[in-house]
């Protein structure tokens, strides 16, 4: 946790560089490509079933099959490592003028959410058909319910 903290802290200062600068947008816009592009590698998993299909091999459809667990093809540690690099890289980057490029900023911003919303459809149908979910929501706790007084047996007055 204390890495993505870390992470957010080098994010905000290179956000803050070219708010101030008033440039670098083409910098920018290559770094969302490059995150976008890591996000689909975190999100995907190592072996895709899509090419398993072509190869023969197939996802157990019987719950006596064999229990394959989520393995991304881009692990937490490399996916961050990646990201606060490539963050560290574009804010070194607009320190030299020569990847100031003007742009017209909107155009580009519009450009990548239309980018990031298809290929997050096109990821999420693809989790849909062949059912896997990258995220583990913790360990799964067992315990005792709390049973309420009147389903106790006791009796109330």
């Amino acid at each position: 946790m204390q890495r993505w903290l870390g992470t957010l802290a080098v994010a905000a200062i290179y956000v803050l560089r070219v708010f101030y600068a008033q440039g670098f947008y083409i910098v920018s816009y290559g770094l969302g490509i490059y995150i976008l592009n890591l996000l689909i590698g975190f999100l995907s998993p190592k072996v895709d079933p899509e090419l398993e299909v072509l190869d023969g091999a197939s996802l157990p459809t019987k719950g006596s099959d064999e229990f394959k667990p989520f393995i991304r093809r881009l692990p937490e540690f490399k996916f961050w490592y990646a990201i606060t690099k490539a963050f560290c890289v574009a804010f070194l980057m607009t320190f030299f003028s020569i990847f100031d490029v003007p742009v017209f900023w909107p155009i580009l911003l519009c450009y990548w959410i239309v980018l990031f919303v298809l290929t997050m459809k096109r990821q999420l149908m693809h989790m849909m058909k062949y059912k896997y979910v990258p995220f583990s929501l913790g360990k799964q706790r067992y315990g005792k319910k709390k049973s309420d007084a009147s389903s106790s047996g006791l009796m109330r007055d």
